[in-house]
């Protein structure tokens, strides 16, 4: 049963891996990742590991997804930008927890796919465009809070800028092999304090538009 499967996923992979937030152990525990992933997936939907969701993508290791969301630190209300909304299962764990989730996804079918699932799952709330993650969306910034689901070699100076004051960015940077989670926390104009998570794997952050939504 996907309760019972859900339950032993926050039990074993995330308590046990040190996964304290409340919040967060609330809403991964609720919303259905088994909705997220392709039919024919569905029954590893809680396995610990990424699973294909299609156009190159993959929806992140439950643990890797929790210990993202914990860094972050969002609270209820507060304005919050995902960067690579993928299947929307982010996007979705970010809502439950009462955020204000504005999401991008640089594929287009990919995001139309997404868009309609969230709505079936009752998140309709969450803003979704197509469009080149690394620009942010200047014109709902700025934001409590910037999650970034794919890495870079550097953290792209429009996100900085699109962070309020105290505003939280968490983001994998580095070469393949050689990736950090980081957060920075904006104290600044040009200030910024830097938390180091340890390694982690992601896809690569592209620039621009996949060609499929022009």
């Amino acid at each position: 049963m996907p309760d019972e499967a859900r339950a032993r996923m926050v039990e074993a992979q995330l308590i046990a891996r040190g996964i304290r937030d409340a919040a967060v152990l609330d809403a991964m525990g609720n919303v259905p990742r088994e909705a997220f992933v392709p039919p024919d997936g569905a029954a590893q939907a809680y396995s610990d590991g990424p699973l294909p969701i299609g156009a190159g993508q993959t929806i992140s290791q439950p643990y890797i997804a929790a210990l993202m969301i914990e860094a972050l630190g969002p609270r209820p209300g507060e304005r919050v930008l995902e960067v690579g909304a993928g299947c929307g299962y982010t996007a979705a764990v970010l809502a439950r927890m009462g955020a204000q989730v504005y999401a991008i996804e640089r594929q287009a079918a990919l995001a139309e796919a997404t868009r309609a699932r969230l709505a079936a799952l009752g998140f309709a709330g969450v803003h979704l465009r197509v469009g080149d993650g690394g620009a942010g969306w200047p014109e709902a910034a700025p934001f409590d809070a910037i999650l970034v689901s794919a890495a870079g070699p550097a953290i792209p100076e429009a996100l900085k800028s699109q962070l309020k004051q105290a505003g939280r960015l968490v983001i994998p940077v580095g070469p393949p092999g050689g990736q950090t989670l980081l957060r920075l926390t904006r104290r600044g104009p040009d200030r910024f304090d830097s938390t180091d998570f340890g390694p982690v794997s992601f896809v690569p952050l592209l620039r621009g538009v996949a060609a499929e939504s022009r």
